[in-house]
């Protein structure tokens, strides 16, 4: 079974950190070629901010979208079936329902896009306040 949980969501202010978890299960972990984060928030389609190329562990190539560059990190974690995402030096424009997102298509493209993701997790909110 499929399984995605995120965590660690919350209100921070401008400027601030959080750090995302997503735990996944032992086999999602293990069959999932890349793993990603995305967020949306109220009236706009679903953004791509970071992903990693894992190939059930055995990579570690990450990628980032433009908005995000230099501020999030992406990381996993074999042991745990885990990947996470801190977030520093956050804005009010990253306010958002953030995903976590599985798939199965080895390669480099479309790592940010929705449609090569087949897994998705129910999300965490965060909220950053000026």
């Amino acid at each position: 079974q499929v399984q995605l949980v995120e965590s660690g969501g919350g209100s921070v202010q401008a400027g601030g950190s959080l750090r995302l978890s997503c735990a996944a299960s032992a086999d999602t972990y293990a069959n999932s070629a890349r793993m990603a984060w995305f967020r949306q928030s109220p009236g706009k389609e679903r953004e791509g901010v970071a992903a990693i190329l894992t190939g059930g562990g055995r990579y570690n190539l990450t990628f980032y979208g433009d908005s995000v560059k230099g501020r999030f990190t992406v990381s996993q974690d074999n042991a745990k079936n885990m990947i996470y995402l801190q977030m520093d030096s956050l804005k009010g424009e990253d306010t958002a329902m953030y995903y976590c997102a599985a798939g199965r298509a080895y390669g480099l493209e479309r790592m940010l896009e929705t449609s090569a993701y087949t897994s998705w997790g129910q999300g965490t909110q965060v909220t950053v306040s000026s």
